[in-house]
């Protein structure tokens, strides 16, 4: 395939047809800042921030959108071009709510982290918000109009990525939010609750609801994992409190395989389990119709005389074993083992099986 050469900000540069200027500017380390990109969508251009100069273009044009061409001069970083930036900032700013020292968003908010990039501490246009946050009886997302910055990425994802098609851009100028149709609730639409708009939100217009007031992201310790509850093995990452232990979320980065920052709603927030008050931490034994607590010996001690009596009275084949999404692969492979060359019983699933 033959290559596109370019020039950007004094660097020349080759690159495949095809490709934008962010995506090339990006492999050569120049940052252009965005709001509305996201590597898992189409480049939608509604944010504004990544102008830049390309010469002979009558205007400043969208990097994250306008394709490479031969011959093409680009530059990222002139006076004008952050001029214009640090005015669309402005903008965005104008009926955004400056509440940052109480956001749970405060530390990974992509408009915050530009606001004092471009050194924007107020807006010559601030209005104060009107809206808030959406009454939504559903225990994962919270939705807070307040914040929204109408960048898209939460209804492009839901609808080029999951395809439920749940969110959608509503009324017009400063009456414009993101939501469903007719101003239902998450509940009353098509949303599967994977929380792929979560992901995506570059600030905090949508938030976990089971994270809410937990913990800072400079208070999280960051665990890479496997995702345990289906064959996928989505990559995802554990959340942990380092002050109180707790874990606070589940999140997933882009680039990671095989599921690209991507997850369900098992694996985003079926978590609630780790510290649940019903969740057993000793082993029980029924005795006189009763649950009463035992040590581990006693508990082990039983299920194998069971197992073995079992075994006896009607053969293998009377036994099956069934494994935990809950656990580690690892586990579950020990318990298919013990299955099938202990046990000798064939008879093995889990929710898990693909």
């Amino acid at each position: 395939m033959q290559k596109i050469k370019l020039t950007i900000d004094d660097r020349p540069v080759e690159a495949a047809p095809g490709q934008t200027i962010l995506e090339v500017a990006g492999r050569l380390g120049i940052k252009i800042p965005t709001l509305c990109h996201d590597p898992r969508l189409k480049p939608f251009g509604a944010c504004r921030v990544c102008l830049v100069e390309v010469e002979k273009a009558r205007t400043l044009q969208t990097a994250c959108s306008l394709e490479i061409q031969e011959g093409m001069v680009v530059r990222t970083n002139t006076k004008k071009v952050t001029d214009t930036r640090r005015f669309i900032l402005e903008l965005i700013l104008s009926d955004h709510p400056l509440d940052c020292m109480t956001c749970d968003k405060c530390g990974t908010c992509t408009l915050q982290d530009l606001a004092y990039e471009y050194g924007i501490k107020e807006s010559r246009f601030f209005r104060s918000p009107q809206r808030g946050i959406a009454p939504d009886p559903n225990t994962m997302i919270l939705r807070d109009d307040s914040k929204c910055i109408l960048c898209g990425r939460c209804v492009r994802i839901c609808d080029e990525v999951e395809q439920a098609e749940a969110l959608d851009f509503i009324n017009r100028g400063f009456d414009t939010v993101v939501g469903p149709a007719y101003g239902d609730t998450l509940l009353g639409t098509t949303c599967e609750f994977c929380g792929q708009c979560v992901s995506t939100c570059p600030v905090g217009a949508l938030r976990e609801k089971q994270a809410e007031g937990k913990g800072r992201d400079w208070e999280l310790k960051k665990t890479q994992t496997v995702c345990a509850y289906c064959g996928v093995g989505c990559n995802l990452f554990l959340n942990v409190n380092t002050r109180t232990g707790k874990l606070v979320k589940v999140t997933s980065e882009v680039g990671t395989v095989p599921n690209n920052g991507n997850l369900c709603i098992k694996g985003r927030f079926g978590y609630d389990f780790v510290h649940h008050p019903d969740r057993l931490t000793q082993p029980l034994i029924r005795k006189n119709g009763k649950l009463e607590e035992a040590s581990w010996e006693e508990a082990m001690g039983l299920v194998a005389s069971k197992l073995l009596e079992t075994k006896k009275k009607h053969g293998p084949q009377a036994i099956a074993c069934i494994g935990s999404a809950r656990c580690t692969n690892e586990e579950n492979y020990l318990m298919m083992k013990f299955a099938r060359a202990v046990v000798g019983t064939n008879s093995v699933d889990m929710c898990a099986r693909t």
